[in-house]
């Protein structure tokens, strides 16, 4: 918003505000019939003011204040200013008002649960008020909406007309129309579950042929619907890809050939070549790999393979299912039984095994056999090896090296010390030009471990840093110059004699702390919620849950609900510890028990600041999904790489994460947990230095050193400043 269009909107606020306070303090005459929508409208006011955490007459937002007061100023004023409108205006008919008062009950439940999923940004509570407002003078007068609404983002397009009342307009559908296309743009991965609902939309061919290109995994799915979507997929024969994908989604094993959809369609891959594979996991395998490196060729020149993702995806979890896992659970056996399904493979194929499962694969699996052998295959020569790969995830493989201290030993491999040079400076150079900040994060991570291991080459990258800055600032690039200042700063506050303030320099929280405050609602109380699985170990973590909290004097467990359970103090702070029983070893058991839980917190209106995954890394994506706004902190007992940061990140902009580099351990998540809640429970600060020295003495076990504490994920602190640098915000 510009700053003209922000004064504006700030007027408006205070011309409602004063209008309203004058005729109130007159006394409105609501006829009784409409009385219980007004008290209504006040209930869901105060709840949505109160979704923040603290029950009071302000909306705060940790992290971004400027937000915040604007939100606050936007509930406390315009809806009283809207709700004044109702019952006065003469234009709108009687039989009318019910229903837009009944409609701005259900805009401001719709805030107070969607700015909660990231749905609604609070930042655009003003606007959809505003527009709101507009569109009832509108429909009023019987005239299309359209024109009011076709220019605004979908979450304040679809907010502000949430009422039913617009069912009326003329332009009605024309609108649900817009909509679709709104949705599709803010949400391009939800499209076709939103067709589903829309399928008679004039927009439904152009959306699935242009989102199926973009997601075509979803495409596959949905033509196998018996629904009317899958209906109407299916009988589109104008676009040759589409039909290509229906083919597929209509044999028995159509999935098995979908990551080769770009080359099957281009002719470049026989269904014969393809079956002589699918059966062999080594030779299946090799097929996803030689695509993957040939996408990556053509990705270089410009030429981005339909389905890359996908084929990445597929690769992966190849990786993960058909070899990884199993040497990762040979782990006690010796090195030739544990390592010999890895005999057969190319060094190629074993660098994707190794880059494709960072934070699954163990140290052990990874520095005494998949990096060794994939050297050992290459003739000890890694410069080749990235050349041969054109270069394919390099900066996650870097990064992961220097997490695992090899990278000295990868860049000794080099012909010349100049290669190895120029690699690294590859390595941060360009990333102003990078889609998306993950490589910016590879970069990030890898300065904490080379700063440690290889102090020269943490230098040298400092160095670059400050010249890729200096380039960007001379040509005016205003990401670049953000992501560089951001990493300069990183890089420097690992040197404590710098004493650098990254509060003050990057202007993101303290991420040595969380003030004790920052955890309590209203009354006090601290809500937080854990989530289990239940596979075996989910069940087993359960069962040692429940025996450590009913054997503790200082907790009570509540096991009557058959769902969940509530651990709470008996002393000291109140803390409330919710946690979802592992029903069975399903996913949809898993939701049913998660999913009453956190309807029991909209229900009560709690919002838990501290947020604690207890399973494997695959079920991770499953917790941070219920993460809110509200969590200060979220432990991860498994890491995910930076997909799972930037979730969090998205979903909770300010929470403190802790993650492990590879698979979590059980006698190290319980310690954590119980010092964690106890250092609550005696009402201090989480001061993280001496918190994670108090922390690492009990739990002496092997695996801690690869628990990263807030202050150290360099990856997260990233994404967090240059959020806030740029004002980007994520829906």
């Amino acid at each position: 918003m510009t700053g003209k269009a922000l004064l504006s909107t700030i007027l408006g606020i205070i011309l409602s505000a004063s209008l309203w306070a004058q005729e109130d303090g007159k006394g409105i005459n609501i006829p009784i019939n409409r009385q219980l929508f007004h008290e209504n409208i006040i209930k869901e006011k105060n709840l949505l003011l109160g979704s923040d955490g603290k029950q009071d007459d302000e909306f705060t937002l940790q992290g971004n204040v400027d937000a915040g007061r604007l939100a606050t100023a936007a509930i406390n004023n315009q809806v009283d200013a809207i709700r004044y409108l109702i019952e006065t205006d003469n234009k709108i008919e009687q039989r009318l008002k019910p229903g837009y008062l009944v409609g701005l009950t259900d805009i401001l439940r719709h805030m107070r649960t969607g700015w909660r999923k990231r749905e609604v940004l609070p930042s655009h509570f003003a606007q959809i008020f505003s527009l709101y407002k507009k569109l009832i003078e509108v429909n009023s007068a019987k005239e299309s909406i359209i024109p009011y609404v076709q220019h605004f983002p979908y979450d304040i397009a679809y907010t502000a007309t949430l009422p039913r009342v617009f069912e009326e307009n003329p332009n009605y559908n024309e609108l649900k129309d817009l909509l679709i296309l709104k949705y599709s743009a803010q949400y391009p991965g939800k499209t076709f579950y939103q067709l589903t609902k829309y399928t008679n939309s004039k927009h439904t061919d152009s959306l699935i042929k242009a989102v199926g290109r973009q997601y075509p995994e979803q495409l596959y799915s949905y033509a196998q619907a018996g629904n009317s979507l899958g209906y109407k997929i299916r009988s589109i024969k104008d676009d040759n890809f589409v039909k290509t994908v229906v083919g597929l989604s209509e044999m028995k094993s159509g999935q098995i050939y979908f990551p080769f959809l770009d080359n099957l369609v281009k002719g470049k891959v026989t269904m014969t070549e393809l079956d002589a594979a699918k059966d062999d996991r080594v030779k299946y395998y090799r097929l996803l790999v030689k695509t993957q490196m040939d996408y990556a060729r053509r990705a270089l020149s410009g030429d981005t393979a339909v389905g890359f993702t996908e084929l990445t995806n597929r690769l992966q979890k190849k990786a993960s299912d058909e070899f990884v896992n199993e040497i990762n659970a040979l782990h006690e056996a010796t090195n030739a039984v544990r390592f010999k399904c890895l005999q057969e493979l190319t060094p190629q194929e074993l660098y994707y095994l190794a880059v494709l499962t960072d934070g699954l694969i163990y140290t052990s699996s990874y520095t005494a056999g998949v990096y060794p052998l994939m050297m050992q295959k290459m003739n000890n020569r890694g410069d080749s090896l990235l050349l041969s790969l054109s270069f394919d995830h390099y900066r996650k493989f870097l990064r992961q090296a220097a997490g695992y201290n090899t990278l000295k030993n990868f860049f000794a491999t080099f012909k010349s010390k100049d290669d190895a040079t120029a690699v690294m400076t590859a390595f941060v150079n360009g990333l102003e030009k990078s889609k998306g900040l993950e490589d910016g994060v590879d970069v990030a991570d890898s300065y904490a471990s080379l700063y440690e291991t290889l102090p020269d080459l943490a230098k040298q990258m400092l160095t670059n840093i400050k010249t890729n800055y200096q380039r960007n600032a001379r040509t005016g690039n205003k990401r670049g110059v953000a992501i560089y200042n951001i990493l300069d700063k990183l890089f420097q506050s690992a040197d404590p004699t710098k004493n650098i303030n990254l509060t003050k320099e990057l202007g993101i929280p303290p991420v040595y702390n969380v003030p004790f405050d920052n955890f309590t609602n209203e009354k006090g109380e601290i809500i937080t919620q854990m989530f289990f699985y239940g596979d075996e170990d989910g069940m087993m973590d359960f069962d040692i849950f429940v025996r450590t909290f009913s054997n503790d004097p200082k907790w009570k467990l509540d096991q009557s609900n058959s769902k969940f359970v509530v651990a709470k103090t008996t002393s000291g702070v109140p803390i409330y510890l919710y946690a979802n029983r592992p029903l069975a070893n399903t996913p949809d058991e898993d939701y049913v028990a998660q999913n009453a839980m956190q309807e029991f917190f909209e229900k009560n209106n709690l919002s838990p600041t501290v947020t604690f995954h207890r399973g494997h890394s695959y079920h991770a994506p499953t917790s941070v999904s219920y993460i809110t706004p509200t969590n200060r902190v979220v432990f991860m007992g498994s890491c995910g790489g930076f997909f799972l940061i930037d979730s969090i990140l998205k979903k909770s902009s300010d929470a403190h994460i802790i993650s492990s580099k590879q698979t979590g351990y059980r006698d190290i998540n319980l310690p954590f947990i119980r010092t964690f809640l106890e250092t609550l429970r005696l009402k201090k600060n989480i001061d993280w230095i001496s918190f994670w020295k108090e922390f690492t003495s009990v739990a002496k076990v092997t695996g801690i050193e690869d628990y990263i504490p807030p202050y150290k994920n360099l990856g997260a602190l990233f994404i967090k400043a240059y959020k806030k640098e740029t004002g980007e915000e994520d829906i």
